[in-house]
């Protein structure tokens, strides 16, 4: 019984896991040519949370890049939407890593910069660019999309 109650879960999990891509630093500065602070713009999310009919409209600034260009886990190239659920995490040579929401970040001066939280958008983290060891993408199965 519990054998069956454990490969059912694993079942689940399989199907519902999040796909984790990679992004070279080289490739993510590639991408991100041109996009600095002053590229950003004003969009407006829908987020459906489980307890709000229409769910919370929120503004900040974002990137606006469409495509992302990254490495699947048997290193092969895809490409992947932007969207507001897609989330980034950065591990820096001294292996501590940190969490950005990827629509957020821009580099600036070879300074990796972006937002930590939806909600209190002034929480920004900087990040020297060649601290960064690896970066790795995910679409954090959020149910957000853009509005405008």
């Amino acid at each position: 019984m519990i054998y069956k109650k454990t490969f059912g879960l694993i079942i689940c999990f399989a199907f519902f896991s999040c796909k984790t891509y990679t992004i070279s630093p080289d490739s993510f500065k590639e991408q991100f040519i041109g996009i600095d602070s002053t590229a950003l713009k004003l969009t407006q999310m829908n987020s459906a949370f489980p307890y709000t009919y229409n769910g919370i409209n929120m503004s900040y600034n974002s990137n606006h890049i469409k495509n992302i260009y990254v490495i699947d886990k048997n290193g092969n190239k895809e490409v992947i939407a932007n969207s507001p659920a897609i989330e980034m995490r950065v591990t820096l040579k001294n292996n501590k890593k940190y969490n950005f929401y990827f629509d957020t970040v821009f580099l600036q001066n070879d300074t990796l910069s972006g937002g930590r939280s939806r909600f209190m958008p002034k929480l920004v983290r900087k990040i020297p660019f060649d601290s960064i060891a690896k970066i790795e993408v995910q679409d954090g199965g959020k149910n957000m999309k853009y509005s405008n």
